[in-house]
Parts: C-alpha cells; structure tokens; sequence
C-alpha cells in the first residue's frame, strides 16, 4: 500500500511522455530497489518474479500499459486496417501506421502506441473493439510477462 502511495503515483505520472526515453533506466533501477527493500531481499537478487509476486507492473510494463490506456480512450483518433480495405487478413485488427521519418514523431505519444498495440497478442488486441475487458486483461498479460524494456516486450514472440 506504502508502494502505490508513494513510489507508484509518482511514477506513473507523466509516464507516456518520458516512459521510453534513455533516462527511465535509472527510474527502473530505482523501482526495483524499491522492491527489494520491501521484500527484504538482497542486491543480487532478480526481482522478476517479485514483480508478479506483490501485482507490481514494472515500468516497462507500465509504460505500455498507460499507452494503451490512451489508446482505448481516444479510439477515435486511430485507423485500423479493416477501414483501410476490405480484405480479411490476420492484420485487420492491427492499427495503421502512419509514413514518417521524423525520429520526433516515431517517438510521440500516437506513433508509439500504434506501434505497442500492433504487438500485442490478438487475444487482447481484438477485446479493444468488443469494449470489454481490455484493460484487466492487459494488465493480467502485462503483470504476469514483467517485461524489463519495450525492446524486450517488441521482441517476444511467444504469444504475437
């Protein structure tokens, strides 16, 4: 309880903006030693599975997790690829992603969290347009996978 008032409100605050950027690494770092000092274990130990362990999401995780909770609110501003033709492939759910090569725009907010919920499992990706349960199964997914960077998350292919 200590935690979410303290540590995790002011960690999730913001965090769409700076979540991805080059100096979340010292945040994560402290979030973990955070976790450490609560469950009285040693600087050697992984917290990998303490994460799960105490329902704490790791700020990779939470990044991408408040990235889709935009996403899911402002639907409206995003295309799927169903609008886009009218062929039923394995991508149709999959949101389109707009042609840029500005590194600023790759970065934002929208192109990001097209770029997350296209590598989303579909299991989870299809309740998105159903309207139900997206959130609780995502952060169900996200909780259990305790991802420690995006690149690792981009990478998974064990359910994409």
């Amino acid at each position: 309880m200590i935690y979410f008032a303290y540590f995790h409100s002011i960690l999730e605050y913001g965090i769409v903006f700076w979540g991805n950027s080059t100096e979340s690494v010292k945040v994560f770092r402290l979030q973990k030693r955070v976790i450490k000092v609560m469950t009285g274990n040693n600087v050697q130990t992984s917290c990998r599975p303490l994460f799960p362990r105490l329902g704490i999401m790791t700020l990779s995780s939470q990044y991408i997790f408040s990235l889709m909770r935009f996403l899911s609110r402002n639907l409206q501003l995003y295309t799927f690829n169903f609008t886009i033709h009218n062929y039923n492939t394995r991508y149709r759910i999959h949101l389109h992603k707009p042609s840029t090569a500005l590194t600023l725009y790759q970065k934002g907010l929208y192109y990001e969290s097209v770029r997350i919920y296209n590598k989303l499992p579909y299991n989870i990706a299809e309740l998105i347009l159903q309207n139900k349960g997206f959130l609780t199964n995502l952060k169900k997914y996200l909780l259990e996978k305790a991802y420690y960077s995006i690149e690792e998350y981009m990478n998974d292919l064990s359910d994409g």
